[in-house]
């Protein structure tokens, strides 16, 4: 979104409801108001551009285990999926021209954290507080943050020593070039599985580290793990 379709937000401070994030979920619950004829509403995102976890997330091999037609809104179905499971930028770009088509802009604010929201028993409305201190009030307030909006790091002790480059692979650092080091990856999660293939053929080792002890790993003297 450029500066200017971010300016175009509404510029009131009191709606009838405030949406926070401009994701999958912050851009169809909006979609849904308009249908309903609500039209003073705001949708509230911290980061400079919506998208949410398709924005964050673009590490190397990044795409969705969801088939891309059922991984689509029901009111904006997109008939050129380029794959099957459809890849972080064909996504992000889907996500951006449905808010886009749907006129969904001009109800963002960028840059808008929020700090604090309260509800008002005596005047039946939401305050809300917002990093930069501006202050909204709603009657309604939808949490759309998601659940993969703040990475988790793990609590391992001397990592602040550590000399080398770090960074979460929801937080992936593009101007690292992993061509002929040594690399070390903490779990094997849906963002691993997707990386670690696609970085494997260009580095000098891969080390991939995994919590759960080798006994609850299927092996093929024993598929599955006894309970």
């Amino acid at each position: 979104m450029s500066s200017a379709e971010s300016k175009a937000a509404p510029s009131a401070t009191g709606f009838t409801a405030l949406i926070i994030g401009a994701g999958f979920a912050g851009i169809g619950m909006a979609a849904a108001l308009r249908r309903a004829g609500i039209e003073d509403f705001a949708i509230l995102e911290r980061a400079s551009s919506v998208g949410g976890v398709w924005r964050d997330n673009s590490y190397p091999g990044a795409a969705c285990d969801v088939p891309s037609h059922l991984y689509s809104f029901s009111f904006a179905p997109n008939p050129q999926w380029s794959r099957t499971f459809a890849g972080q930028q064909e996504i992000l770009d889907y996500l951006q021209g449905c808010a886009r088509d749907l006129d969904l802009l001009r109800h963002v604010r960028l840059n808008a954290e929020v700090a604090e929201a309260r509800y008002c028993e005596r005047q039946s409305l939401w305050q809300v507080r917002l990093v930069d201190g501006t202050r909204l009030s709603a009657r309604l307030l939808i949490s759309a943050t998601g659940q993969l909006s703040r990475p988790a790091w793990p609590k391992l002790a001397g990592l602040e020593r550590f000399q080398g480059q770090v960074f979460h692979s929801a937080q992936w650092d593009h101007s690292c070039d992993l061509t002929g080091k040594r690399v070390a990856v903490i779990g094997t999660g849906a963002s691993a599985i997707q990386f670690v293939p696609a970085i494997a053929d260009r580095v000098a080792s891969l080390a991939v580290f995994q919590r759960s002890p080798a006994y609850l790993l299927p092996r093929p003297d024993r598929p599955y793990p006894a309970w």
